[in-house]
Order: C-alpha cells, then structure tokens, then sequence
C-alpha cells in the first residue's frame, strides 16, 4: 500500500465517521424551528428541554450534562412557529393534538393553513418520535418548569397513583407513564404520580404518547427558579431508575 493511498483511506474513514460520531451534535426539525441533539457517551437516557421559555429547566440539563442524548429546543419562547402560524411543541406529538393546538393558537387560520401546517407537522413527526421515544431499557426524562395555576393537584385527577410527600411543594414533582419506575420513584423524598393509561382526548403531549405505546417517561416539574429541587430529582432518577447500556 503507497502512503498516499493509506492517508486518504484514513482520510476518507474519519470522514465516514461523521455520520455517527456520538459527540457529534445534529438537529431535528420541529416546526420552523429545531431540537439540537447533544450526546455525551453512549446511554439509554434520553433528556429533554422542549418549553424555550422555561429558562430554569434549560440550565439544569445543561450545568447537568447527563450521560446520553440531550435534547434542547433553539427557542426562548413557548410556542415555536409554523407556516406562519404558533403551536405548543409539546402538543404536536399526534395528528389530533397537533390540530386541537393549532386551531387554539391560531384562530384566524383558513382551514386550508390549518391543513398545510398540519402536514407539515405530520411529515416530521416520525423523525422526531424515532429520536425522542427510549430503546426497550431505556427511559427519556423531559424537564419542565412551571408557575402559579398548575401543580400536581392538577394532575391528581389523571393519575392512576400518587405519592404526595411533600404538600408544602405541589409545584415540585415528578409524573411517570411507567407503573415499576413509579414504585422506585414512590420511595424518594419527592412527589410524584402514575399516568398510564391518561383519559381521553388526546392532548398530543410527549407523555401520552410514551404511555401508549408502552415507552418509559418522566416528567420532572418544579417551580422556575427551582434549580435546586429540579436538580436533585434529575440526580435521583439518574442513580436510582434502572437502565440499560446502549451499545
């Protein structure tokens, strides 16, 4: 082998590499806007920031850096645009909830833009599922922040389970679709509830969607400006929900 052929093989292999190199950062599409996908190391974990004003949420899986796939909405809104229009990014999860958010948010549409943005969403939908839903062994934590109004009070109702440790903290909790990691998570310091099987209708979140198609999520709510507490849930799932090794 002459050394020009040997340097562009190996040239040529790097550069192959880059399609799967596990450092290497991509993006999604979602909307008009996108998720970008840091990996550090190999993992089932699976992360998510999908509310871009959710500000403390965002720096807690950043200053974290979990083993596994990251994943950040490039956004410092709520909702994300689409065809000239809005929609909550955690509604758009299922054809139904996609069109309940839009027809919400955009109430001036024309049926005809309620359509196209609809197939838009349709289109990316399943790239999106494939990236976000955990391997068989493997779970996705989604972190969200919350405000006045909203609580675990307010998913009580919709759950199958509850554990209410700490009543002083509504707004600090955890919700899993998963009944065995529900019982691990029963056993920490913090709230937490059991939605496996939600009511109807289809909201189009991430977490129904989980549920039904038997995929292990959880949601970990705290208050904004709830670093701490927020902190300390994700550092508890870590060290104690079991997960396999992705190789």
């Amino acid at each position: 082998m002459t050394p020009g052929f040997h340097a562009a093989s190996r040239r040529d292999f790097f550069l192959g590499m880059g399609a799967w190199w596990p450092f290497r950062p991509r993006k999604l599409a979602m909307g008009d806007t996108a998720l970008r996908v840091a990996r550090h190391g190999r993992s089932s974990w699976r992360f998510l920031h999908i509310h871009g004003d959710e500000s403390t949420a965002r720096s807690v899986l950043q200053q974290a850096a979990p083993v596994g796939m990251s994943f950040f909405i490039e956004s410092e809104r709520r909702e994300i645009p689409v065809e000239g229009g809005w929609i909550d990014p955690n509604r758009l999860f299922s054809h139904a909830g996609a069109e309940r958010s839009l027809r919400r948010r955009n109430r001036q549409w024309s049926e005809a833009q309620l359509i196209n943005a609809g197939l838009r969403l349709d289109h990316q939908r399943p790239k999106l599922l494939e990236a976000l839903l955990p391997r068989d062994g493997g779970v996705l934590i989604a972190l969200h922040n919350n405000g006045v109004g909203y609580s675990i009070e307010t998913e009580i109702p919709l759950s199958q389970k509850v554990s209410f440790k700490d009543p002083s903290r509504p707004g600090d909790f955890m919700l899993a679709t998963s009944a065995r990691d529900f019982a691990l998570m029963e056993t920490s310091p913090f709230n937490c509830v059991l939605q496996s099987a939600a009511p109807p209708p289809d909201d189009g979140s991430l977490s129904r969607q989980c549920a039904l198609r038997g995929k292990r999520y959880v949601n970990i709510e705290a208050r904004s400006g709830g670093h701490e507490i927020q902190r300390a849930m994700l550092d508890w799932l870590i060290a104690h929900l079991p997960v396999q090794q992705e190789f």
